[in-house]
């Protein structure tokens, strides 16, 4: 096998960062002809980048109930019931729409490990942009039993989006229509993302890639909440995921405060009992845009053209900030502090409110832990992580906090999932340990930094050295062959007639580095021939293309340590030659080449 070198040759002596975009949803059957009426027309310009991935449309702004979710008795965790129920059983998830989240979780969980990537906020988005498919209207696959399609982008209270798929997903000529579960805008199902390949993804491994179902759409919707190198542990980045997808402060608290109520309990109940959202926030009218710029308010409690105003209740607090998730208020009740029963009869009181806990203790240092700095080789992992400890103003460990670990992105090294930054959460003992870092290709140093997230202690630097690859080794050269090597002169030896084997201690030594060298037959003191056989410079030109060169480096042995040397000229003199060929640790080999007289 030939290998592949380097000749250097000697006479005489080698996110976007993702912008916003739309998503939508839901398949509708394809009208006849469609395709063929979409093909007869030019294709619209896709929607600008910062539309949200359901095109801003409406949404559902019912809030989670106040008590916790508890599954009901007897369940264990199938939760069989009625659909109209409220309360508690706002806890049960649809069985095919649970596991579709679940299955979208533990794929990114798999590909992006550094996102974490909660199932709990998948199902917090799908709550308020379609119900869980409607209660969970979906068939064994996980397809919607019936189209779920958004209003209309015709730029009244909504985006304007001109068709882009020729009714494909949402059966829409004219204008494009968030379609399915997690309410995709076909542009951005088809054509959004990084790439422009689209975020429409394929979750069931069906080979299709479906909006209208709720595997598809689940794991797509995963897809674009991590884009751009997202920790959605972070606040921050789990923020900007969110209003990604629809840009309204509104929309924010509405899904953080299901996030928030899934993360407490849920309960899978089969499909088609999940319980219906009613209330969805109305678009924005012409008159409301004009209200906005000349400063007038809505009267207080209404929304939009005088609807109530939903889109608001969630966090309540008309800041333009995201209150904190489940701090939003409870559906409405009676003047004496009680709620209606479920389907009628006596109310029942509200719980009376667990007592505050202690103030946790406040992250206000990190230390270093370890003194030494961090060294690998290319391309290896390092032989430890950056650890820190986080601690109170007394010096106690603080658990439960956040803690960044960022690379700069030219140092080449990489976290798990080709990261360059991650967020890890302190232990019991306050102590928070960066996943495996492994080295890039190239040596050199950086500095690795600690930093508490939400907190102003200082941060703390890791010097990381990356060392370069030591050079392989070969202490013993061999011919793979012991025919005798002929030629005559003037003529050139047969092509690759030289093959080596270069060894270890026993085991073949690849990317070994060699140098062949045609020398004198002075057994004490051999040094470069000036006649017999040579080596032609593959690089030069002119009359220089013929000029014999008897030393050629930057030969290296291949995968396997094999090397075969290039073509071998010669000159009118005929005898015995020898061809020398060593490393840098010292192998040597000695090859006789014999020339016969010219006509002989």
């Amino acid at each position: 096998m030939a290998a592949t070198f380097r000749r250097r040759l000697q006479r005489g002596a080698a996110s976007t960062a993702v912008a916003a975009l739309v998503l939508a949803a839901l398949t509708a059957s394809q009208a006849p002809g469609a395709t063929e009426a979409a093909a007869a027309r030019k294709q619209p310009p896709p929607p600008p980048a910062d539309t949200p991935i359901d095109g801003g449309t409406t949404y559902y702004t019912d809030l989670p109930p106040l008590n916790s979710p508890v599954p009901p008795r007897g369940s264990h965790g199938t939760g069989h019931h009625s659909g109209s129920a409220a309360g508690p059983t706002e806890a049960g998830l649809p069985a095919t729409v649970l596991a579709a989240y679940k299955k979208a979780e533990s794929a990114i969980d798999g590909s992006d490990p550094g996102c974490r990537l909660p199932w709990q906020l998948l199902a917090g988005i799908g709550k308020v942009e379609s119900g869980q498919a409607r209660g969970g209207a979906v068939d064994a696959e996980g397809t919607t039993l019936q189209p779920i399609l958004g209003p209309q982008l015709d730029g009244h209270g909504f985006a304007r989006i001109a068709d882009t798929d020729g009714g494909r997903y949402d059966g829409d000529l004219t204008h494009d229509r968030a379609v399915g579960p997690m309410q995709f805008i076909p542009s951005t199902w088809s054509q959004g993302g990084p790439d422009h390949t689209g975020w429409g993804a394929d979750g069931n491994g069906d080979g299709k890639k479906d909006p209208d179902n709720v595997f598809d759409a689940a794991l797509a919707a995963g897809h674009y909440l991590c884009a751009g190198g997202r920790d959605l542990s972070e606040q921050n980045d789990l923020d900007h995921a969110i209003l990604g997808y629809n840009n309204s402060e509104d929309y924010l608290r509405t899904v953080l405060s299901w996030y928030a109520f899934y993360r407490h309990g849920a309960h899978e109940i089969p499909d088609g009992r999940g319980v219906l959202p009613e209330h969805r926030r109305e678009p924005r009218t012409a008159d409301d845009d004009r209200d906005a710029r000349t400063g007038a308010r809505e009267p207080a409690g209404r929304g939009p053209a005088g609807a109530p105003d939903h889109s608001r209740a969630p966090g309540g607090s008309g800041t333009g900030k995201p209150d904190k998730p489940g701090k939003g208020p409870h559906h409405p009740g009676k003047p004496d502090g009680t709620d209606p029963a479920p389907g009628g009869g006596t109310p029942t009181h509200k719980p009376t409110p667990a007592p505050k806990p202690p103030a946790e203790p406040r992250l206000t240092a990190l230390a270093r832990v370890g003194d030494k700095d961090l060294t690998a080789t290319a391309g290896s992992e390092f032989t430890a992580s950056p650890k820190v400890r986080a601690e109170d103003a007394a010096g106690k460990p603080v658990a439960g906090a956040p803690v960044r670990f960022t690379l700069p992105a030219s140092a080449g090294a990489r976290f798990p999932g080709n990261r360059t930054a991650v967020t890890v959460t302190t232990d019991q003992a306050g102590l928070a340990t960066a996943p495996a870092l492994r080295a890039g290709d190239r040596p050199g140093a950086f500095t690795v930094r600690a930093t508490a997230v939400g907190r102003s202690a200082p941060a703390v630097d890791f010097g990381a050295t990356v060392k370069a690859r030591p050079a392989p080794k070969a202490d013993k050269l061999a011919r793979t062959s012991d025919k005798e090597l002929t030629a005559t002169a003037g003529q050139p030896f047969a092509e690759d007639a030289v093959e080596i084997k270069a060894t270890y201690r026993g085991k073949l030594a690849a990317g070994v580095p060699v140098t062949a060298t045609m020398v004198t037959d002075d057994p004490d003191h051999p040094v470069e021939n000036d006649k017999g056989p040579y080596f032609k410079d593959p690089e030069a030109t002119g009359d220089d293309q013929d000029a014999p060169v008897r030393t050629l480096t930057g030969l290296t042995t291949d995968a396997h340590g094999l090397l075969k040397l290039p073509k071998i000229y010669t000159d009118t003199h005929p005898g015995t030659f020898l061809l020398r060929l060593t490393t840098a640790d010292g192998a040597v080999l000695t090859v006789k080449l014999k020339v016969a007289p010219a006509g002989s």
